[in-house]
C-alpha cells in the first residue's frame, strides 16, 4: 500500500473514531458497541474486523474464530483495507442519508455486506471455498444480499438500501460504481461457465434493474430503475426498458457519482 493509501486509510479511521467517542462513548445504550468495536482498536483494520465479527457470528462458528479470519484477511490483503476506507467515503460523496462516515460504517447494510464479500473473496482465491460460502450465507440472511464469493468487486462501490442485491459467481464490477436496492447481476439461466455480467467503471444501475448473462456494461453507463438488460450498453448511455433499450446519454459525465437516474427526454 503506498504512501497516499495508507493516509486515505488513516484518516478514515481517525475520522471514525473521533464521532464515535463523541455520538458512542457517552450514550449508555451504545456503550456497548463503542467497546466492542472502538474502544482498544488502532486501526480501521482491527475496527472492522470486530464489527464483521459481531455481527456474522452464530451458534456453529465461535467469535474468535472468525475474528481470527477476518484479521488475517485485512493483514494478508491490505487492499481490502483501502477498498472499505474508499468505499466509506464513496458513501459520504453520494448519498445524502450520510451524515457522517460512523453511520454508514455501523448500520448501512450495503456496506456491511461488500466488505463481507471481500474477505469471503480472499477466503475462495485461497482455496478455503467452504468458509467463503458461510460468509456469504450469513451476509444473505442478515443484510438480503447474495454476493457470490467469485465475484469480482472494485473500490469506492456505494450500494444503496441494498435489499434484493444479487451478484453471481463470474459478475464484475469495476470501480466507483453506484447501484440500489433490488439489483441483480445475474446469468440467464442457459450458460454454463462465464456467465454474469461485466459492469464497468463509474456505472449507474437504480432500483430493481435485472442485467442478465455475460453482457457489459460499458464505463459512465446509466441503468434505468426497473430496466431488464439483455445485450451490451455501451459506454456513456442510458439504457431502460423490458427489455432496455439505448434512451440516450447519462445528463451527468459521472452517473454512479453524481447518483444521476434522470432519463434524457425523448424528442
Amino acid at each position: 500500500m503506498n504512501a497516499s493509501s495508507q493516509n486515505l486509510v488513516e484518516t478514515t479511521w481517525t475520522q471514525l473514531t473521533a464521532a464515535a467517542r463523541e455520538r458512542l462513548a457517552s450514550n449508555p445504550d451504545l456503550s456497548a458497541l463503542w467497546r466492542g468495536v472502538f474502544d482498544g482498536s488502532a486501526s480501521l483494520a482491527e475496527g472492522l474486523a470486530r464489527l464483521l465479527t459481531r455481527q456474522t457470528v452464530d451458534r456453529f462458528v465461535t467469535g474468535e474464530r472468525l475474528a481470527d479470519t477476518f484479521r488475517a484477511a485485512f493483514e494478508q490483503e491490505p487492499q481490502i483495507v483501502l477498498a472499505a476506507a474508499t468505499d466509506l467515503n464513496a458513501v459520504i460523496e453520494r448519498d445524502p442519508a450520510a451524515k457522517d462516515m460512523l453511520t454508514p460504517f455501523l448500520y448501512f447494510k450495503g456496506f456491511h455486506a461488500l466488505q463481507t464479500h471481500r474477505v469471503a473473496h480472499w477466503l475462495w482465491q485461497s482455496g478455503r471455498a467452504d468458509v467463503a460460502l458461510f460468509l456469504q450465507n450469513r451476509s444473505s440472511v442478515l443484510y438480503g444480499v447474495d454476493i457470490h464469493p467469485a465475484a469480482r468487486i472494485g473500490a469506492g462501490i456505494m450500494i444503496d438500501h441494498a435489499t434484493g442485491l444479487v451478484i453471481g459467481e463470474t459478475a464484475v464490477v469495476e470501480d466507483n460504481v453506484s447501484m440500489l436496492h433490488g439489483v441483480t447481476l445475474g446469468g440467464t439461466g442457459k450458460e454454463q461457465g462465464d456467465r454474469h455480467p461485466k459492469v464497468r467503471r463509474g456505472v449507474m444501475i437504480g432500483a430493481g434493474a435485472k442485467i442478465l448473462g455475460n453482457v457489459e456494461i460499458g464505463e459512465g453507463a446509466c441503468i434505468a430503475a426497473g430496466s431488464v438488460v439483455l445485450e451490451n450498453v455501451p459506454a456513456h448511455t442510458t439504457a431502460a426498458g423490458v427489455p432496455a433499450k439505448i434512451v440516450g446519454k447519462p445528463r451527468s459525465e459521472t452517473p454512479a457519482t453524481e447518483m444521476d437516474q434522470r432519463i434524457p427526454e425523448v424528442s
